[in-house]
């Protein structure tokens, strides 16, 4: 038995190393990359119980105590090389809770707004969130044949928040009772940021929607290669341009949406260090913002960022009531100029 664990942890660390050296650098690994991040810390747990079980079920005088093998020594070794992309987040552990004064925002790719179904549900459930400040992505409709159908559903937008201000942009919609300090300003082709005037500074809000990886076809076909890498082109120019705009910006900045990114996808690597991620302020052990509709959800695509002295005091991941396959990011932000939890009324 324990020749075949010390197959088993060597073939997973083979797939790591190669997981560690590729991801995120060749394009092709983003279809690899797609695992459950869970598997990180699953797979070398496992083989870790099972080199102990071989350890214990060994020959009596084998040399070492139970477990202390080379193929234990190899698990545990995938098992810290590999933590960083298991999406498990330590920091849950000792989690106090964060100050719930501040702005109050919510993230939520709405899975192509509502196509379908009751605009009346949708719609009050979005004015049940009760939030300061909506930032909403896949503002359209459509994929039929890879084709997207913009539309205008301004006016009611504007009915249902008369106390917000409304910017809409590269198929996103933020919602503000902060008054915007100029027009929205589109970021590559998917992104959109707005400047807020809170208090007496500026918070630049970024409404993010990275391009998915692949479509859902045959990976025989050329096809699928073919469509994959443009995809991945595709996210390099979106991610680059965020990048860009981010590292140029001198106010203090929350970056969130849908990044089609897992922690198991180097492409989140590509984030400036200076922004740190919410999930620091999130109870959950093991957070996971899709697939909202199925019962076991094992991936957190959805991401908030702060910086330039912006600060998330509270964050959970909410449902959203059978309305998207996209869990809604909830928090609370502070800026330096300690925010007030509504703009003035003057």
């Amino acid at each position: 038995m324990r020749d075949v664990v010390g197959y088993c942890a060597g073939g997973w660390a083979v797939f790591l190393a190669l997981h560690l050296a590729l991801n995120g650098r060749w394009w092709p690994w983003l279809a690899v990359s797609l695992l459950p991040p869970v598997l990180f810390v699953a797979v070398p747990l496992a083989l870790l119980v099972a080199a102990g079980a071989a350890g214990v079920s060994g020959a009596a005088g084998a040399a070492g105590p139970a477990g202390s093998g080379p193929e234990a020594v190899l698990a545990a070794g995938c098992l810290l090389a590999g933590w960083t992309q298991s999406g498990v987040n330590w920091r849950a552990f000792g989690h106090r809770r964060g100050p719930s004064e501040g702005l109050r925002l919510v993230s939520w790719n709405t899975q192509h707004w509502n196509q379908g179904g009751d605009p009346d549900r949708f719609y009050g459930f979005l004015r049940s969130l009760g939030s300061d400040v909506y930032v909403l992505q896949e503002y359209l409709n459509g994929f039929e044949g890879g084709e997207v159908w913009d539309i205008d559903d301004e006016a009611r937008l504007r009915a249902a928040f008369p106390g917000h201000h409304l910017a809409v942009g590269n198929n996103s919609v933020t919602l503000s009772r902060f008054p915007p300090s100029g027009p929205p300003v589109p970021v590559g082709a998917c992104s959109l940021r707005v400047d807020l005037r809170v208090g007496d500074g500026l918070l630049s809000t970024y409404n993010v929607h990275i391009p998915v990886q692949l479509t859902v076809m045959n990976p025989l076909r050329p096809a699928f290669f073919r469509d994959m890498r443009r995809r991945a082109a595709a996210r390099d120019r979106e991610y680059a341009a965020l990048v860009a705009d981010l590292r140029d910006n001198p106010y203090p900045v929350l970056v969130t949406g849908d990044f089609n990114t897992s922690a198991a996808i180097g492409d989140i690597r590509r984030m400036p260090r200076s922004l740190r991620d919410a999930i620091g302020s999130c109870r959950s052990v093991l957070p996971a913002s899709w697939n909202a509709r199925a019962r076991l959800r094992l991936w957190r695509i959805d991401w908030a960022f702060t910086g330039g002295g912006a600060r998330v005091g509270a964050y959970r991941f909410r449902d959203a009531q059978g309305l998207s396959d996209h869990l809604v990011q909830e928090l609370t932000v502070t800026t330096p100029g300690a925010l007030a939890s509504a703009p003035p009324t003057s």
